[in-house]
């Protein structure tokens, strides 16, 4: 009966929220239209999307694929021309970070560190490179030329170490393996190494839980970030299962599984850096698409220029078919100021903190935190999720997972909606968010 009660109530607070943080009413939608050129951008970050693996994990939402050689090159050669269009139009931007991910980026290490040489090449500075790895393709010799390609932080896609989860998630390795990859990730001398772990498993216990970061956690990793799992209905177990809509687990389990993370990172003297993320003091941290401007190269990567956000196609085929004419957008969502904001407040709200001079840096001097987002930071100061402090606010320990489901409600739906389009349709008309 209260579950029916809460689904029946969610249409009615939802859209009010939308309309506080974002200013509009209505939905974003994106289209195909003619895609901006960056420009004007004083900071940005890379992003490079590798979408090939040995084995495809069921249960992963990302846009990957089986590699092959020749579908391997047709992607290379397109980033390498992808990487030329855009050079011109971010000379004077300073690049922050480079991020590659994937898909497995290093399925081919060779063929990756051309690509990395080649974006720094065509964008100069200096700027860490951080890349997703898979235990099974990381040996020494790949972390030898990631280290020599400029290749600074690490996260490594452990996501159990109890060798019957790994089976059910169709993992490739094992977790004596994957544990060993993290030994010689540590040992290699990287600035920063995280481990991802994904919690709230079918048949998953705590105490398997507590084991998993036990297990983690002592190799002396920098960060560990924890994910729990959701079905979404285009993955390949989403399709074999027949999802109408995203599975989640029990918020009852999430939060049991959260408060175990908290004791046992704290035993291990690390603190929570984000949502699911927790550091070790003094350590850099490991981030992925945090940036507030970023431009992606690759199949399936998204761009955030300020006035737009688009994305490239999925499919590799029309990707490098497309850079034979121009550029491989697939959908392009206008962004005004407004949003623009919300997007910053989004991210900003998963790194726990936000701060006034980060928000007048990039919106002006005249903007203002307690103008623009008050009316929705009152209230959740009244429920005790967000306090106060002299330059913006920060998210509570207890906000930080009311917050983060909130957040969900709307990114969720938007992720399975819009890469749930472009993984059937290689150029959508039009995705309503």
């Amino acid at each position: 009966m209260l579950s029916a009660f809460k689904k029946r109530m969610e249409p009615l607070w939802k859209p009010f929220l939308h309309r506080a943080v974002t200013g509009r009413w209505e939905l974003p939608r994106l289209t195909a239209m003619k895609a901006p050129w960056p420009s004007g951008l004083q900071h940005a970050g890379l992003y490079l999307h590798v979408p090939f693996c040995r084995n495809l994990c069921p249960f992963c939402p990302y846009n990957r694929k089986v590699h092959t050689q020749s579908s391997y090159a047709r992607f290379e050669h397109g980033v390498h021309t992808e990487i030329d269009l855009y050079a011109p139009h971010l000379k004077g931007t300073k690049i922050d970070t480079l991020y590659i991910g994937g898909g497995t980026p290093t399925v081919d290490p060779e063929a990756l560190v051309r690509m990395v040489r080649h974006i720094r090449e065509a964008f100069p500075g200096s700027y860490d490179g951080c890349v997703e790895l898979h235990p099974a393709n990381m040996d020494d010799a790949c972390l030898d030329l990631l280290r020599g390609a400029g290749i600074t932080r690490v996260s490594i896609g452990v996501e159990s170490t109890t060798n019957r989860l790994l089976t059910l998630l169709g993992r490739s390795q094992t977790a004596e393996s994957a544990l060993g990859a993290v030994r010689r990730a540590v040992a290699a001398g990287f600035e920063s190494v995280n481990v991802d772990l994904m919690f709230a498993l079918p048949t998953q216990t705590l105490a398997e839980w507590r084991s998993d970061l036990e297990a983690v956690l002592s190799l002396g990793v920098d960060q560990v970030s924890t994910y729990p799992l959701f079905g979404f209905p285009y993955s390949e177990r989403g399709l074999e299962r027949k999802l109408a809509s995203i599975e989640r687990p029990s918020s009852s389990l999430i939060r049991s599984m959260l408060a175990l993370t908290q004791a046992e990172a704290a035993r291990h003297h690390l603190k929570q850096c984000a949502v699911w993320s927790w550091i070790r003091p003094g350590r850099s941290k490991f981030s992925s698409i945090t940036r507030h401007h970023y431009v992606g190269f690759g199949p399936s990567a998204a761009s955030m220029i300020g006035t737009a956000f688009y994305v490239n196609t999925f499919d590799v085929d029309a990707y490098a078919d497309a850079l034979t004419r121009g550029r491989p957008v697939a959908l392009i969502l206008p962004v005004d100021r407004r949003l623009e904001m919300a997007y910053w407040l989004y991210w900003r709200v998963y790194e726990l903190k936000v701060a006034e001079t980060e928000f007048q840096e990039i919106f002006g001097p005249d903007a203002s935190l307690e103008a623009t987002f008050g009316s929705v930071t009152r209230l959740f100061k009244a429920l005790r999720m967000v306090e106060g402090n002299p330059g913006g606010w920060h998210i509570t320990r207890r906000g930080a997972y009311w917050i983060h489901r909130l957040q969900n409600e709307y990114s969720l739906n938007y992720i399975n909606r819009l890469w749930g389009a472009c993984r059937r349709e290689a150029w959508p008309r039009e995705v309503r968010l």
